[in-house]
């Protein structure tokens, strides 16, 4: 494939967001700003301004007098600016615009699924390029918000991404978000790893997959409409994430948090691209699954009170473990399950072969079973 990619492991699963009162987040779709009590992607934007000339807002002080520390700062920020922004490409669809990465030398490019939406075709133009040129779809995977399009015609001195390590990933890291933000093609802001480890769900809607995304790496680099499928990167020059959601706050009626952005991670983003580009498919998703399949549970008062199973896997985790149709799940871990969407989010903080105690009611009675997470199976 020529593409030059460090091996990667996943990240070790860590907290969750606090709640729908802590935050919320929205998911800016191609056409669209979709305001939810969850979380925003920082999709597509929905203005058509393409603009050429590249935007940097890095941060550091270029006083008159700097001190040697912040010109070495400085320097390290356009080291990596010029080494990484060639690799990171403006997307346009009929119904937005968003960004995406470089991912080998045959033209392929990794972006979110929810920046390709329900399109085939693309135009993409090159961060040293005025002129879009054609895409067409390879495959889009929505449960992770991730897709892969490919140049028609390739140039040469394509520059493909190099991608980190997402186990070295570390609060306080320095990192570059780039993309086009609101179409303001080759854009960069800076920021550090403020967490690791985030569950996030997306809002579903505006051409959002509404995916639930484990071990997001969170950022303080503003990440704005238009910068998903961009690239985050650390001061290494490695591609650590790829720009997803930006946090809303609730309160405000979805006004953007600041400082608040989250990334899908660089071992989740090679694993999927490879498999969407040599099979077309995901076979191997590397989320963890009980092999239910389920439901959320009301209880008299019509409040939802857990996930109820609809059926389950024969030689499954879940089935081996004993559970049954009918079985309400109330807690995985030490994770409350509420609702079929808790219930996912839980999981998806979880990794396969992960051994779990999970709490459920059979005929009013509160039962635990041990369960080994097997991998969620894909169509």
């Amino acid at each position: 494939m020529n593409r030059k990619k460090e091996p990667t492991r996943p990240l070790p699963a860590g907290p969750r967001p606090t709640g729908p009162k802590a935050f919320g987040a929205r998911l800016l779709a191609p056409g669209a700003v979709a305001a939810l009590t969850a979380l925003a992607l920082a999709g597509c934007s929905s203005g058509s301004s393409q603009s050429s000339s590249s935007s940097v807002a890095a941060g550091a002080s270029s006083s008159s007098s700097p001190t040697a520390g912040g010109n070495q700062l400085e320097d390290a920020y356009q080291r990596v600016i010029a080494d990484v922004l060639p690799s990171v490409v403006q997307i346009t669809t009929d119904s937005g615009l968003g960004s995406g990465i470089v991912y080998d030398n045959k033209g392929d490019i990794v972006t979110n699924a929810h920046v390709v939406g329900a399109a085939t075709t693309f135009g993409v133009t090159l961060a040293n390029g005025t002129k879009a040129l054609d895409a067409t779809l390879v495959a889009s995977y929505p449960e992770s918000d991730l897709a892969v399009i490919r140049l028609t015609s390739p140039p040469s001195g394509l520059r493909p991404a190099v991608f980190g390590d997402s186990a070295k990933v570390e609060l306080g890291q320095i990192t570059l978000a780039m993309g086009s933000p609101l179409g303001l093609s080759s854009s960069v802001t800076q920021g550090i790893v403020s967490a690791t480890g985030r569950t996030v769900s997306e809002p579903q809607g505006g051409g959002s997959p509404g995916a639930t995304i484990g071990n997001m790496v969170q950022t303080s680099a503003a990440i704005n409409p238009g910068n998903s499928g961009g690239a985050l990167v650390n001061l290494e020059g490695r591609v650590i994430g790829i720009n997803t959601l930006a946090a809303t706050e609730p309160e405000t009626n979805g006004a953007a948090a600041p400082g608040i952005g989250f990334a899908i991670p660089a071992a989740t983003i090679t694993s999927i691209a490879d498999q969407l580009i040599k099979d077309g498919k995901v076979t191997n998703s590397g989320r963890a699954a009980l092999g239910i399949t389920a439901r959320t549970y009301f209880d008299q008062n019509f409040r939802p009170a857990g996930a109820t199973i609809v059926a389950v896997a024969a030689g499954g985790p879940a089935a081996s473990a004993g559970l049954q149709v009918g079985d309400v799940i109330t807690r995985i871990g030490d994770t409350p399950v509420e609702s079929l969407n808790s219930l996912t989010t839980a999981l998806a903080s979880l990794t396969p072969g992960t051994k779990v105690t999970v709490t459920y009611t059979r005929d009013g009675q509160s039962r635990t079973a041990d369960v080994t997470l097997g991998t969620l199976q894909t169509p």
